[in-house]
């Protein structure tokens, strides 16, 4: 594997175009943040790819398409231009499973950003969120089986990929140059890994502070975008489950935490998390002064919360590098509240630094074969 550049924590962040015309700049570095604000950096292996002879690649079939309209799934419905929110309207009735949910519409518009080597493409659209009142631009991702005819009554897992960094104006996970699209199909052809439905929203809504994720009074209500209007956008588009058992997060650095917490916070709603890197309590600046509204976003007091009430059970897949920081607490919070409904794993990876590069490599290595041990998969229609 390539060994990447990386520039020091805690001062790297990633910035780059989706289609970029020309090779890109390194970013720039900004003011101090905290451990956890460390971006991946996806834009340096753009950079790398473009320069030498790694140049003519930008000729290559995977970017051909990039900017023209996108749909996904042949079962749903007809695709509107806009998204304006959920829809209200009952959605269609498959057969078979009750948990399953058709999309409800309306159909987001997409364009493709990038065209992988199996043929799939991510695109991307821009949400307005009708509960956070926030608008930012999300990524998605389908695997073939999502448009294979077997699967089209079929309800689909949904991962949503949170990054690391800033976390705007782009999510680095739908950089294909990172490798977790990739990841996902071979898993599924190996049988270790279920077929996700990827959602790839943007983390924060500028790039002057870090919002934990979560709705600190005054500022853009990060939280309930989300946790509600991303979950929310995908029912809109993509063949889902009504339940818990099919919505999962992963994340990295910031995105880590994000994920976590979310889990922790609505465990009816969400089952498990892939975290990657990241830290274990709050630490925004914008806290300052609503310590009650902090405690309610802490993963430690929501843990503690859900062993009280005994459940519904989560799930905890940390991952971190050899090469990095940040074991010890994700240790202690494994022997304080790695326990009752909280189930918690911490995995290793050899050699790993903080970056998507390694974490993926995690992935690869087994913990998207947990997350799909816990998670619901898509039934084929064997009746045909």
């Amino acid at each position: 594997m390539h060994q990447y550049p990386q520039r020091p924590r805690p001062d790297d962040q990633q910035f780059y175009e989706e289609t970029p015309p020309a090779p890109p700049a390194l970013p720039v570095p900004s003011a101090p943040r905290s451990r956890r604000r460390a971006g991946i950096g996806a834009v340096l292996a753009l950079a790398l790819l473009l320069g030498g002879g790694g140049f003519a690649a930008w000729k290559l079939d995977w970017f051909s398409g990039d900017g023209e309209a996108v749909s996904f799934g042949k079962a749903a419905p007809s695709p509107v231009a806009e998204d304006k929110g959920p829809s209200r309207s009952p959605a269609a009735k498959p057969s078979g499973d009750p948990d399953v949910l058709m999309p409800t519409g309306p159909r987001s518009g997409f364009k493709q950003t990038t065209r992988l080597d199996d043929g799939t493409v991510i695109a991307k659209t821009r949400l307005a969120g009708a509960k956070s009142g926030f608008e930012g631009d999300v990524w998605v991702w389908a695997p073939k089986e999502y448009d294979d005819p077997r699967y089209a009554k079929s309800g689909f897992p949904v991962l949503i990929a949170l990054p690391g960094g800033n976390g705007f104006p782009a999510n680095y996970w739908s950089d294909r140059s990172l490798g977790l699209q990739k990841a996902i199909s071979e898993g599924v052809q190996a049988g270790t890994s279920l077929p996700f439905v990827v959602i790839m929203p943007v983390l924060n809504p500028d790039n002057r502070y870090y919002y934990d994720g979560a709705d600190i009074p005054g500022q853009p209500r990060m939280g309930t975008w989300i946790a509600e209007d991303v979950p929310d956008f995908a029912r809109a588009n993509f063949r889902t489950y009504k339940s818990r058992d099919g919505w999962a997060f992963m994340g990295s650095s910031s995105g880590a935490f994000v994920g976590m917490k979310t889990v922790l916070q609505y465990p009816d709603r969400f089952k498990a998390v892939i975290a990657s890197g990241g830290e274990i309590v709050p630490d925004s600046p914008l806290w300052k002064g609503h310590q009650a509204e902090m405690d309610a976003n802490n993963p430690e007091k929501l843990a503690a919360k859900l062993i009280d009430a005994k459940g519904p059970e989560v799930y905890i897949n940390f991952q971190i590098g050899t090469k990095e920081t940040g074991k010890e607490r994700m240790t202690k919070f494994q022997q304080q509240f790695g326990k009752g409904p909280v189930k918690t794993t911490i995995r290793d990876i050899q050699n790993g630094e903080h970056n998507g590069w390694h974490y993926v490599r995690g992935m690869k290595e087994g913990s998207l074969e947990w997350i799909s041990k816990v998670l619901k998969a898509p039934r084929p229609d064997t009746t045909g």
